[in-house]
């Protein structure tokens, strides 16, 4: 164990501030640089999935194809925004290459060893540090409004059951409503992820903060790092906006920003801001019980005994700090289409008092949606921890666990050799 080494966490997200507790736990003394606040991108307005379920990666066979045509357009789940930006059609490009049958296998496993133990690790988390996350465990329903849809999923369900043995229960449109009295009666039906479980990110990331505070370490937000420093194969120091800091080991967990630092360290890291959307309010009366995605949508609704979030889908907008009203429209007509009562009808903020926050984030979108994990080519005391995609949050007490492994030269409790860097070249 390392005794009185010293490490620089680059990042206030989730995956940041696992990577800060267990290298904690493992002796180091550790600082977090935040550009913002912690946990104010990608891991605060986010659906809160704790999701084993997601085993599958975006990079199916045919999956850049078959959406090709709807991607230009404002409706659909995943849109692009005409811009000129050579580097996204490159990173789409190296995504369509991924689109194959032997790379989505390979990726699945990955991904399934990634998410298992980090279910683990957070169960163990939040039960031995007491952490106030609203935790719950009441799975996940797919849900659709088509029986063509509803049917072409028992396919990929039965995968999931040979491959992993994880399965979800099907639920037939005449149970749905029992199961969840919130949707409206005329839908198709639903398949429901018992596996899967629930926190509220914003409550999480509150927790995870207060944590590292309570073992020493030391918390830095509204610090910008403008260079890393490397000599002789090492990285040395940090130019931030509040000075030079040194350490013996940097780990950079920023995100969808994570390549422009990376590329100091000799990364090539293909992620682009994929950007995520969330409407969150206090609880509605007739609020659902249970977390529920409206496939045809891929929208996300997420109750919590404190309040309730609608989110998801996906805009490559290059990094872009605005709200595009368009997207929080679509989350009102999937709403609407989808369930019955006031939860149907999610207000603007100002609509109804206090409470609305409309938000976005960028995802880490690498081109063949895995994380990038493991240490940079031109320092052998740097790691890298970004690129998660949509599996943030459900990764990040694993990805955590596996960093601090990895600088500790331990065998790693999963297998690192998928997220490693040097996959690309």
């Amino acid at each position: 164990m390392p005794n009185n080494q010293s490490a620089i966490v680059v990042g206030g997200g989730v995956v940041g501030c696992c990577a800060a507790y267990y290298l904690s736990k493992a002796g180091w003394q550790v600082r977090v640089i935040e550009a913002q606040r912690v946990g104010r991108g990608a891991s605060h307005g986010n659906c809160g999935y704790i999701c084993p379920s997601h085993v599958l990666p975006l990079t199916s066979p045919g999956a850049l194809w078959s959406t090709m045509k709807k991607m230009f357009s404002k409706d659909s789940a995943i849109y692009i925004k005409p811009q000129w930006n050579p580097q996204l059609w490159w990173w789409l490009i190296r995504f369509a290459m991924n689109c194959r049958q032997t790379h989505m296998l390979d990726a699945a496993r990955a991904r399934h060893g990634l998410l298992q133990s980090a279910m683990k690790l957070y169960r163990e988390m939040v039960a031995e540090e007491k952490l106030d996350v609203e935790w719950d465990d009441r799975g996940l329903l797919q849900v659709y409004s088509t029986h063509e849809h509803f049917e072409a999923f028992a396919k990929a369900a039965e995968f999931t059951r040979k491959e992993f043995g994880i399965a979800p229960n099907r639920v037939e449109a005449s149970e749905l409503v029992k199961l969840e009295p919130a949707l409206k009666p005329n839908l198709a039906g639903g398949w429901h992820w018992l596996t899967d479980a629930h926190v509220r990110p914003d409550r999480l990331m509150t927790a995870l903060a207060g944590l590292l505070r309570s073992r020493g370490i030391e918390i830095h937000e509204g610090v910008k790092v403008n260079d890393i420093e490397v000599s002789s194969g090492r990285a040395t120091a940090i130019e931030t906006t509040s000075g030079r800091m040194t350490a013996d080991l940097f780990v950079i967990a920023a995100g969808a920003e994570s390549p422009v630092l990376g590329r100091r360290l000799g990364c090539s890291l293909p992620i682009q801001p994929g950007k995520g959307y969330s409407i969150t309010m206090p609880r509605p009366a007739g609020a659902p019980v249970t977390p529920m995605i409206f496939e045809e949508y891929h929208v996300a609704v997420t109750p919590w005994p404190s309040g309730m979030r609608i989110g998801s889908t996906m805009e490559f907008a290059g990094y872009d700090r605005t709200i595009n009203r368009h997207r929080i429209d679509l989350f009102k007509r999937a709403a609407a289409e989808y369930m019955q009562g006031p939860a149907a009808q999610p207000p603007a903020p100002g609509d109804n008092g206090e409470g609305i926050e409309e938000w976005y984030g960028w995802r880490p979108m690498t081109c063949d949606d895995l994380p990038c994990i493991g240490n940079a080519p031109r320092a052998e005391n740097a790691i890298v921890a970004a690129g998660h995609g949509m599996i943030g949050v459900a990764s990040g007490s694993a990805t955590g666990k596996l960093v601090a492994e990895l600088a500790a030269g331990v065998t790693p409790h999963i297998d690192p050799t998928p997220f490693s860097l040097r996959r690309f070249g």
